[in-house]
């Protein structure tokens, strides 16, 4: 008796002990795959470190120094210094300095006077473009979803505008809306389309647009193409018409792919430079790009802050943005995995 209690004793100490070790060799095995993915990830994170986030903390540093140039109060040339929140408040609230060392209003046509007419101008082409795109792409898409005769060759033919470079798409629209081109010329106007505020981002919008709208189109297909067959077969059967199908089985199969296309064509959008740079229209056209550009030819520290200012404005966008839209996409990928999405 008092043997097969101590062996059972036994047994019930030396029971607990093996699953112990079973924990203990996995969790060595978990920090051996752990380190080895370190040492496979540390290059692109090197690499990572040195082309964005060395010229980020670069940009930020210069930010908070002045400019090389004359001093207005003794006429000297002078090699900058610390200028703490100075450049940033000749941007945000259009500060210039003055002889005496105080600050005043920026006088019309310097670049300080021109952020916010700027920040209007690059949020004016970001909604304008992404909306437009995003209705026009989702119908090409649809289209280029089509089983028909030549669909090769139809999807070929609306992804040439995208594969033209933006530098020469902006100097063959130069032609078209100039004073004697085919705008004018279709609709007997005289409309000075390169100069014109309003006329130049109405311009800039429609070839942006032309330009643009294959890639969203591009994305959305993809998405479409990920949707089975047998979910329109089953619509048709039950009776749904073609706007309830779309509503109810294309719009919200389709969004997580939507949702990326979007975010996309807004951050570049936000970023946009070479269409408004070379194809003109002055202050009215003038981005954020185009304004950190122009300072550059001025003093690279104020154009530093710019473009702190300006990656601080989409990183806010772009977190947002992510934040309350990307746990849709996460959501909407999830319910279609376990078939919940009616």
């Amino acid at each position: 008796m008092s043997a097969t209690v101590s062996g059972a004793t036994r047994g019930s100490s030396a029971s607990p002990r093996r699953p112990r070790q079973e924990r203990g060799g996995l969790q060595r095995v978990q920090r051996a795959r752990t380190r080895v993915a370190l040492l496979l990830i540390l290059p692109t994170l090197v690499l990572l470190a040195i082309v964005i986030g060395y010229p980020i903390v670069s940009a930020i540093i210069t930010s908070f120094q002045k400019d090389a140039g004359l001093d207005p109060a003794t006429g000297f040339f002078v090699q900058g210094g610390f200028a703490g929140l100075s450049n940033f408040t000749h941007w945000l609230f259009q500060r210039c300095p003055t002889g005496d060392g105080g600050t005043t209003s920026c006088p019309p046509g310097n670049l300080g006077a021109q952020f916010w007419t700027a920040t209007f101008t690059t949020f004016l082409f970001t909604i304008t473009t992404v909306v437009l795109e995003t209705v026009i792409g989702f119908w090409m898409a649809i289209i280029m979803n089509r089983a028909f005769a030549g669909r090769s060759l139809v999807r070929t033919a609306i992804l040439v505008p995208w594969a033209i470079p933006t530098a020469v798409t902006a100097k063959l629209w130069f032609f078209i809306f100039s004073v004697a081109g085919v705008v004018n010329a279709i609709f007997a106007t005289k409309i000075l389309w390169t100069s014109d505020d309003w006329p130049a981002r109405i311009a800039i919008i429609i070839i942006d647009v032309w330009k643009t709208t294959p890639f969203m189109a591009l994305l959305i297909l993809a998405g479409l193409q990920l949707i089975p067959g047998e979910i329109y077969e089953a619509a048709r059967v039950d009776g749904a018409s073609t706007w309830k199908t779309f509503w109810t089985v294309t719009l919200p199969l389709v969004r997580p792919a939507l949702l990326v296309a979007v975010l996309f064509r807004i951050l570049d959008a936000l970023r946009m430079y070479d269409l408004p740079a070379i194809f003109g229209g002055g202050n009215a056209t003038a981005t954020w790009s185009v304004l950190v550009v122009q300072q550059m030819r001025q003093g690279p520290n104020a154009a530093s802050a710019l473009s702190t200012i300006v990656f601080v404005f989409i990183f806010l966008i772009a977190f947002i943005f992510v934040r309350f839209l990307g746990a849709n996409v996460v959501q909407t990928t999830q319910a279609q995995q376990k078939g919940e999405l009616k």
